[in-house]
Parts: structure tokens; C-alpha cells; sequence
């Protein structure tokens, strides 16, 4: 049903946008960007928040106006739909919010601009070269160091399991467990994945995690995310704890960048390549410090230390 619910909303908006087109052409803004964002999830709206304020506020700096035109797929398979109502539109530039949204942009258009935030790995997503009409920021944090805080807070030791829950539709994913499970097996710690593709599988799947594993680590999966509700009640009945590379309300710690400041950046970026003081071959692809947070509450309930300074 939810996915039916996308599927009409993205029609009548598609719809929206085409006949708007028709009648009334591009808008009187001095740009037109649009923003294909994959779902709502408080990271993503996060990213997009700080692009669009970070956006239009140096475009004001400049007496320069914009429109932004910004839409929610709700699902992978209708980024497209919304990537190309933008083209048709013939926007200045796309904003692509998580890695369907961007490969979604990537194959719509060679001639404008695109940026993608809330992308773990550009080369893995475009198999090595990243077309030169494509750049933006990346929500990827060091592995190790996520690893190693799971390791001293809950006091791992050889033998142990830990699960990983992701969705296999999203390769971002794969390359995060790969990663952790690396680094985990070089400290003997045993590494098991529960993977879905639909998340009708999630419940059952978090329910196996929690009865089998000491603890759980979730990478930036857009679609765990999206309902990491349901991991979360499971695991805090069993007292499992969970840590997320993304933050959020279900992980009792992680080591994660603030998604508000990362859209922020790419909106910066956009700026500068509306004005035309840049491209995006121009830039590197950006990432931000991440910070440690601590769920003071959910740590106590789950018995965990929390460092003093934190």
C-alpha cells in the first residue's frame, strides 16, 4: 500500500510539473533547481533543509534568486520519474539526495549539473569514473574507528557475534558490511549479515539478529533507516544494543556526520556552480568530520557506560 501511495503521488506530481511547464514555462527566479530526494527519513530531510537554506542564502548574497523544486520519491524505482520531470523542466541544476536519486540524475542528463549528498561511495556507484556533470558530498565515516567504539563500549571479545542489517538493493550497503566485517574478523569477532529486500522481512529478520547476536550495527541504509523503528523496539526487548553509522533514536551511540551541515556543503557547492565559478569536475567529492554521540537514556536502560565527558 505505502508503495502505491508513492507510486500516485509521484504521477500526480510528475503531472503537476509537466503541465506547469505547458502553460507557464520556467519560473521567474533567476534559477530552477530541482531536488530528487529518495524517501522521508530525518536524515535525508535534514540534507536537504541545509542545502536549500545553504543554497539561497548565497544566492541572496549575490542578488540572485532561486526556485527550488523539491520532491520525494518515496521508492528507488521512481527516482527516475522525478529526475526526468526536472529535465523536461530543464532546470539549472539537480540536487540528488541518496544513491538511487543520483544514479536516477546521473543517466537523465549529461548537460546539466548534478550534486548527490547522502552518498557513501561515488566510484563504487558509477563503477569507477564518476561523469563529469556529477559531484557532490559523501555521508561516509571511517569504518575503523565506528568498529573500534562498538569493540570498548560494549566490551567485545573474540567469539562474540555481531549482526549486520542491511538491504541487499542497496550497494552502498554492501560495501559498509564488507568493511565492518574486516575489521571485526581481525579481532576474532564474528560477523553475521541479515539481509532483506523487502521490508515486510525486517521484523523477522531484527528478531533473528537480536535472539543470535550480542549486538547490531546498521550502515547508512536508506531503507533500514526508513524503519529502524521496528529493529529498534525488538532489540531494546532483548536488550541488544544497536548502533547506527547514521545516529538516530534506535543506537545507543555512533560516530556520525551531521546530515544538515553536509547538505549545507553541497549547497555551498551549488551556488558557486550556478554562478558559474565552478563545475562539479571542479570539486572533489566532499565529507565532514563526524562527532560521537551517546543515547544517555537508551545507554542506561541497556547498562552501557557512558564516558564521563560525553
Amino acid at each position: 500500500m505505502k508503495r502505491i501511495v508513492a507510486i500516485i503521488m509521484v504521477m500526480v506530481l510528475t503531472l503537476g510539473a509537466c503541465f506547469s511547464l505547458a502553460s507557464c514555462g520556467k519560473s521567474g527566479a533567476d534559477f530552477t533547481v530541482g531536488v530528487c530526494q529518495l524517501m522521508e527519513h530525518e536524515s535525508l530531510d535534514k540534507a536537504t533543509k541545509g542545502f536549500i537554506d545553504a543554497l539561497t542564502a548565497a544566492l541572496e548574497k549575490e542578488g540572485k534568486t532561486v526556485e527550488v523544486d523539491t520532491q520525494v520519491a518515496g521508492d528507488a524505482n521512481l527516482c527516475n520519474t522525478v529526475v526526468n520531470a526536472f529535465t523536461s523542466k530543464k532546470v539549472d541544476l539537480i540536487m540528488a539526495n541518496a544513491t538511487p536519486a543520483l544514479l536516477a540524475a546521473a543517466n537523465a542528463t549529461t548537460g546539466i549539473p548534478v550534486l548527490g549528498t547522502s552518498v557513501t561511495d561515488y566510484k563504487d556507484t558509477f563503477s569507477g569514473e564518476i561523469p563529469a556533470n556529477v559531484s557532490g558530498t559523501s555521508d561516509a565515516v571511517p569504518f575503523d574507528q565506528q568498529a573500534q567504539m562498538m569493540i570498548d563500549t560494549l566490551g567485545l571479545k573474540e567469539g562474540d557475534q555481531v549482526g549486520v542489517i542491511y538491504c541487499l538493493n542497496e550497494s552502498n550497503s554492501k560495501i559498509q558490511y564488507e568493511a565492518v566485517k574486516a575489521l571485526f574478523e581481525a579481532k576474532k569477532i564474528v560477523v553475521k549479515a541479515y539481509t532483506f529486500s523487502e521490508t515486510t522481512e525486517l521484523q523477522a529478520l531484527a528478531t533473528s539478529a537480536a535472539n543470535e547476536c550480542k549486538a547490531i550495527y546498521i550502515p547508512s541504509d536508506n531503507t533500514v533507516a526508513d524503519n529502524d523503528s521496528v529493529v529498534g523496539t525488538i532489540c531494546n526487548d532483548k536488550k541488544v544494543p544497536v548502533y547506527t553509522s547514521y545516529g538516530g533514536a534506535i543506537c545507543y551511540a555512533s560516530l556520525a556526520i551531521d546530515y544538515y551541515a553536509l547538505g549545507e556543503q553541497t549547497g555551498k557547492m551549488a551556488a558557486e556552480i550556478l554562478l558559474g565559478n565552478k563545475t562539479p569536475a571542479d570539486y572533489d567529492i566532499a565529507t565532514l568530520t563526524p562527532s560521537v554521540v551517546y543515547n544517555k537514556d537508551l545507554c542506561s536502560t541497556l547498562g552501557i557506560e557512558v564516558p564521563e565527558n560525553k
